[in-house]
């Protein structure tokens, strides 16, 4: 009994002390907390919400990355490494794609599609992107051509890259500014101005306001053609008369 009797005031004098700490605007703790029990002091080093706050930290990325790791699920990244696997052998990869990649959900496919792309494997976001295009639930939409467009400009597949323009815009579908940029980049770096400037050409028809980053791509890019750069340059003053050009010396490359 006398022990049951000291554990109870014992406990009771800490729920006190406790209460009465929580109950304490925090803003007023400018030293240690101390509250005092049977045996001695309990002594906290800081706010007890500081404490519960940080319990709560697992060590799990926050945000867009965690979620974006979900959604590469095991079926798709097994998927992504067999395509990879067999993509020197269109034999094997004409199976694999048979008996593994017809079977992905859509969600799945358009991932495997996004990763392909990411990692740069053209030839195989270009294959993944026409089975895609034979689903029944495809619709036609801007961003999928975008991007497959940019990741084949990138990797200077231009051919390619022109064959899902022209379907893109067969579906009447348009490119936005950054896709133009992206093409005409990847044309110069063919050394291909002339398509470069077919596509400069196609761009001037597009419907909405002009933005610099095409023209300042192919600016950089024809320094070599002076020609060509200065009907450019024409045009950017006349849209953009406030902004300024960066013209190269001559004696930079070789012209006396």
């Amino acid at each position: 009994m006398a022990i049951r009797a000291l554990f109870q005031a014992k406990n009771s004098n800490i729920s006190a002390s406790l209460f009465a700490i929580l109950a304490k605007p925090l803003h007023q703790f400018s030293h240690p907390l101390k509250c005092k029990c049977l045996y001695g002091e309990l002594v906290l080093k800081e706010p007890i919400m500081e404490i519960q706050q940080r319990l709560y930290h697992d060590g799990r990325p926050r945000g867009p990355l965690w979620r974006g790791k979900k959604l590469l699920g095991k079926e798709a990244l097994f998927v992504i490494q067999g395509m990879k696997r067999f993509k020197d052998n269109d034999e094997k990869l004409a199976r694999f794609i048979k008996s593994h990649v017809l079977r992905l959900l859509k969600l799945e496919k358009i991932t495997v599609l996004n990763e392909l792309e990411r990692q740069q494997e053209v030839g195989l976001a270009l294959k993944m992107f026409r089975l895609i295009e034979k689903e029944d639930w495809f619709k036609p939409d801007v961003f999928l051509y975008k991007d497959l467009i940019i990741s084949l400009a990138k990797g200077q597949n231009m051919e390619e890259a022109m064959q899902v323009w022209d379907s893109m815009k067969e579906k009447e579908l348009f490119p936005d500014y950054q896709t133009y940029a992206e093409v005409i980049r990847g044309f110069l770096r063919f050394g291909s101005p002339a398509d470069a400037m077919n596509i400069y050409e196609d761009m001037k028809k597009c419907p909405d306001p002009p933005e610099e980053l095409p023209f300042r791509v192919l600016l950089k890019g024809l320094v070599p053609h002076p020609l060509l750069r200065n009907r450019v340059k024409q045009d950017f003053i006349e849209l953009f008369p406030e902004r300024h050009i960066y013209d190269p010396l001559e004696e930079t490359f070789g012209m006396q």
